[in-house]
């Protein structure tokens, strides 16, 4: 059985958050949306579920951070190519966002991050696989 990961952020503003991942290229999946959540698709298996804060704190009573001033994880999504790093970058950071660090190029391992609409900390990378399977 392969697993699923469903990575659950807070967002203040739903239809703008969810209109951002669209323009980075990546789909709703409308059955496991509504005006409350938007599943946002990155793979076969892994899947945003952006939620709106009311929404969000049913499941946890810890009070929600505020991802513009702390830093509670880093986001990691791989890509297919240096080019598609590049895009997906490109396209966030066209919306207004911050790069929170420059390029990282290691030859081998290529990527870059953005802050998205709240503040959570994206990193999309790029490894070569002939480098993996030397590993």
């Amino acid at each position: 059985m392969s697993r699923s990961i469903f990575v659950n952020l807070p967002v203040r503003d739903l239809p703008a958050s969810t209109a951002f991942f669209e323009k980075l290229g990546f789909e709703k999946n409308p059955q496991f949306s509504d005006e409350n959540a938007s599943s946002i698709v990155f793979g076969e298996n892994v899947f945003a579920m952006l939620l709106t804060h009311d929404y969000f704190a049913t499941f946890s009573a810890k009070p929600i951070a505020d991802a513009r001033a702390e830093t509670a994880a880093t986001l990691a999504l791989s890509a297919d190519s240096r080019e598609e790093v590049d895009r997906i970058a490109d396209a966030a950071l066209a919306q207004g966002v911050a790069e929170p660090k420059e390029a990282q190029d290691h030859g081998f391992m290529y990527g870059r991050s953005f802050n998205d609409l709240d503040g959570h900390h994206w990193e999309v990378v790029w490894m070569d696989p002939a480098a993996l399977e030397q590993s």
